[in-house]
């Protein structure tokens, strides 16, 4: 229908233009000031043959530095897990790829079950009571988990360990900065939150207490500490996981977390140059009617045949309207339903593997690093998949240099925290082999030497 209103011809933008009582297209711009106006044609090639088009795209994408025509090791919240062939087949058909939110449950029983089924396995992972229908990404479900737990308890500030992702911190800051609540940084000087720091922090005037495990250097918190300190002060615990760890790790929620946040991306979906990505959040029934966003329940119609709806729905857009917990419009339901299939393609048992294999190679990678003259870890805390180096050369060279050879060396630090400006933050994936990981050491060695 829209190609109706497309004007092909000449003649039909003389058309189009007299519909509106305009002469021609400069009658259109005049509003323009004629300063900032290109008075010379556009500096474009001249039109391309299909074939020449394509070939032409192709040479431009491959200029990018992308995973799978390197060598991925970096981190720092996007990980370059492998993804089942299965994901993308599924997700392509027609009444999953195109589908808009379940405004109708009758009409939207698929898109339902396999949110709910998302919902499940989260809970499950993550130890908690309830998971969302997913938020857009783990800096945005952190965001609206402070903003919950400012909510529920009525108190106005955050004590946020500096282990959260800087990213994640900035959003949750500005999301923050509305309601007025404020924010308390809790240090992390060994790569692990200072719990004795946390302690004189957290008060009668603290919401919740906020720690990442394993946090953004990859290093491993002691969860219930944090929980114990939280839980003293009638606080609540917000904990930020990658649910991909948790086939291996304990659930935060066995270790006294209330509400769980997280970045969903490791569950089958691709790294994307930075998106989309699938925001996971769960927490204690009892904080349910506080969550942002919606939950999909399921239920019997009249005839007790099974089916879907959307149970909760504490979003403006809905009757709750000026009462809403949250404005978050929608669910990225197409990202929830490849983690739905990364789920349960891998299996209980496959998940595990995952995990199993990501930390074994990571701790030889931090071993065989480690060897290279003037190269070190920067913490000596305990580590699961992710890791910092102190390199004797600039973190941003050495990563250029080895993007020449195909390596993908880390994320350099100096961007989130100047006194780690000698710092590279290397990720090792299930995906990584030991050739490639000694191939890296050696290339690294040659680098810095």
């Amino acid at each position: 229908m829209a190609s109706r209103y497309i004007a092909n011809t000449a003649a039909e933008q003389r058309q189009m233009l007299g519909v509106i009582g305009a002469g021609g297209i400069e009658e259109l711009l005049v509003k323009i000031p004629a300063k900032a106006r290109l008075s010379r044609p556009l500096n474009l090639a001249s039109a391309l043959a299909e074939t020449d088009l394509i070939r032409h795209m192709k040479a431009l994408a491959e200029r990018n530095a992308d995973a799978d025509a390197h060598v991925c090791f970096m981190g720092a919240g996007s990980y370059d897990h492998y993804i089942p062939s299965p994901i993308n087949h599924l997700i392509s058909r027609g009444e999953f790829f195109t589908a808009y939110t379940p405004y109708q449950p009758e009409a939207s029983q698929g898109t339902l079950r396999t949110i709910y089924e998302y919902q499940t396995m989260i809970a499950e992972l993550t130890g908690m009571d309830v998971a969302n229908a997913s938020i857009y990404d783990g800096a945005s479900s952190l965001a609206e988990a402070a903003l919950m737990a400012h909510a529920v308890t009525e108190r106005t500030e955050i004590v946020l360990s500096r282990g959260v992702n800087p990213l994640y911190r900035r959003v949750t800051a500005t999301y923050c900065e509305g309601p007025g609540v404020r924010l308390r940084d809790a240090a992390a000087p060994d790569g692990v939150t200072d719990l004795a720091a946390v302690k004189k922090l957290v008060g009668p005037k603290t919401a919740a207490l906020v720690v990442q495990s394993p946090n953004f250097y990859g290093c491993l918190e002691d969860l219930t500490a944090a929980a114990e300190l939280a839980h003293a002060a009638g606080a609540l615990l917000v904990v930020v996981a990658d649910p991909v760890n948790l086939g291996v790790l304990e659930a935060p929620g066995r270790l006294g977390a209330d509400i769980v946040v997280g970045e969903g991306q490791g569950l089958g979906v691709p790294l994307g140059f930075g998106g989309p990505n699938l925001g996971v959040f769960a927490a204690k029934k009892e904080l349910v009617r506080r969550m942002p966003g919606r939950l999909v329940g399921a239920t019997v119609d009249r005839d007790g045949l099974r089916g879907f709806v959307l149970t909760l729905q504490t979003r403006e857009q809905h009757i709750r309207r000026g009462k809403a917990t949250s404005n978050i419009c929608t669910n990225v339901a197409l990202c929830a339903l490849m983690a739905t299939i990364y789920l349960a393609t891998l299996g209980r048992q496959g998940l595990v593997r995952v995990g199993e294999l990501s930390t074994a190679k990571a701790h030889y990678a931090a071993e065989r690093l480690a060897t290279i003259p003037g190269v070190s870890l920067r913490f000596t805390a305990a580590f699961f998949k992710e890791f910092a180096l102190r390199l004797p050369k600039s973190p941003e060279r050495v990563m250029a240099k080895l993007a020449k050879q195909g390596i993908l060396a880390g994320v350099p630090l100096k961007a989130f925290d100047r006194s780690l400006a000698d710092c590279l933050l290397v990720a090792v994936t299930e995906k990584r082999t030991k050739a490639e990981i000694d191939a890296f050491a050696d290339a690294l060695g040659k680098a810095v030497a």
